[in-house]
């Protein structure tokens, strides 16, 4: 991964229909610097959780979490990092 520049990266074939909606649901969301809330919030579970099922038979794993820095400009640390 790390040796392919980002900008042309793909990991499913549906990585645009997936930003797309990702867009569309969550215009205000600032992904430069995540606010854990955001995430785990009951209110935030209830718009992630039919995020996530639109993709499910579409996406292999689609319910599997991710270790997300939560500054992307840090590197992962314990305290930069969180299971979403």
């Amino acid at each position: 991964i790390s040796s392919v520049d980002p900008k042309f990266l793909n990991l499913t074939k549906v990585d645009d229909q997936i930003y797309s909606e990702f867009r569309k649901t969550f215009r205000d969301l600032k992904i430069d610097v995540l606010d854990p809330e955001e995430l785990k919030s009951e209110p935030a579970k209830e718009k992630w959780r039919p995020f996530c099922l639109r993709f499910e038979g579409v996406v292999e794993d689609f319910n599997y979490g991710t270790l997300l820095r939560l500054d992307c400009r840090k590197d992962y640390t314990e305290e930069n990092t969180i299971f979403g």
